[in-house]
């Protein structure tokens, strides 16, 4: 009876650090936990009409993360650049605008070009960091780069109540907390450059 644990033990150990992995992408129904969260954080209003610009290096981020309190064999996979994408189409910062679009090719006048590169993102110790440079062009002219870090709320007590079913809801939010808390800064020094 004993060597038939001991076996079921290695056979278990076996599986679990051989790459059967479960992935979760956390940016697949980002729009959709945006929605089911509108309205919970306030920008500041702007006057701007304004295009945004994502990095190339923003726009191909992938990061790749386990958690032991959310069962190891899952693998969840967060892909910056679409997570901020959503978050600056969505209404709450839309709203913060007189108009924010895509950047197209040709500059355009009288236009914010702002440009936003992910320097590093991490989700650590429960909670996302994340570092991005920000840059603002105003008819040729930078008028802001500056670098923004911030944390997110750590989710620990979600994780180790729900694990694997609050892991995905976890990183969506506190990842967007951290990103509001950059988007929300950035729009207070845009405004004081102008």
């Amino acid at each position: 009876m004993k060597i038939v644990k001991i076996l079921l033990l290695l056979l278990s150990l076996i599986i679990l650090f051989t790459g059967c992995s479960i992935p979760h992408r956390v940016s697949d129904d980002y729009r959709q936990y945006l929605l089911n969260n509108q309205g919970n954080f306030k920008f500041p209003e702007t006057n701007y009409v304004a295009e945004y610009i994502l990095t190339p290096n923003t726009m191909n981020h992938y990061y790749e993360l386990r958690c032991a309190t959310a069962g190891y064999a899952h693998l969840w996979i967060v892909e910056f650049g679409k997570i901020l994408e959503e978050t600056l189409i969505s209404s709450d910062f839309q709203s913060a605008f007189k108009k924010l679009s895509r950047a197209s090719d040709v500059s355009s006048t009288n236009v914010l070009r702002i440009k936003y590169n992910l320097v590093d993102y991490k989700f650590e110790g429960f909670e996302a960091r994340v570092r991005l440079q920000i840059t603002v062009i105003k008819d040729g002219s930078v008028i802001l780069d500056k670098i923004y870090f911030e944390k997110g709320k750590s989710q620990g007590g979600k994780l180790f109540l729900a694990g694997v079913f609050g892991m995905k809801n976890a990183i969506q939010q506190s990842t967007k907390i951290a990103i509001d808390k950059i988007l929300f800064q950035s729009l207070i020094d845009i405004k004081s450059n102008t």
